[in-house]
Formats: structure tokens, C-alpha cells, sequence
């Protein structure tokens, strides 16, 4: 039990400073301004909505918080490799 403990903690705090990088990358897309910006911004809100409603129906249907934490890391990572892609795109040669 103690050890499940850990882990979670060690995932969650993962979780934590992956979600930071995604911020950053985010920070610097909507301050880049223009049409990319707004569907940035539409995405992120339907995105938040969504890991929720996915969040509470895996807690509701016996799920476990690892099993969240998990599925939370997957779209972060997710996030950041379409970000850094965007960013590499627009960076000038």
C-alpha cells in the first residue's frame, strides 16, 4: 500500500511538471496572437471539459486515481509534442 502511495505521488508530481512545460508552450502560442492564438484558447477549454468528464467516468466506473493520473500524462505529452511541432514550424530557419 505504502509503495502504491509513492507511486501515485511520483506520477502526480510528474504530472505536475510535465503539465508546466505545456503551459509555457501554451503561453507562448496565445502570445503569439492571431488565429492560432483563438484556436488554441477554443481547444484548451474543450480540452478541459473533456479530461474531466473522461476523469470522473473512470472514478465512477471503479477506476483507480493511478488510472486517471495516467490517462492525464497521456494528453499532456500529447499536447506538447503538437506544440513543440507548431513551435518548430514557425521558428525562422
Amino acid at each position: 500500500m505504502f509503495l502504491k502511495c509513492i507511486e501515485l505521488t511520483l506520477q502526480t508530481m510528474l504530472l505536475g511538471v510535465e503539465a508546466q512545460s505545456v503551459i509555457g508552450l501554451r503561453m507562448r502560442t496565445i502570445a503569439d496572437g492571431g488565429p492560432a492564438a483563438l484556436v488554441e484558447v477554443h481547444g484548451m477549454v474543450a480540452e478541459k471539459i473533456t479530461a474531466f468528464a473522461e476523469a470522473a467516468a473512470t472514478l465512477i466506473g471503479g477506476g483507480s486515481a493511478q488510472t486517471v493520473i495516467h490517462r492525464y500524462r497521456n494528453h499532456v505529452l500529447a499536447n506538447e509534442h503538437r506544440l513543440l511541432e507548431s513551435a518548430r514550424r514557425k521558428a525562422p530557419v
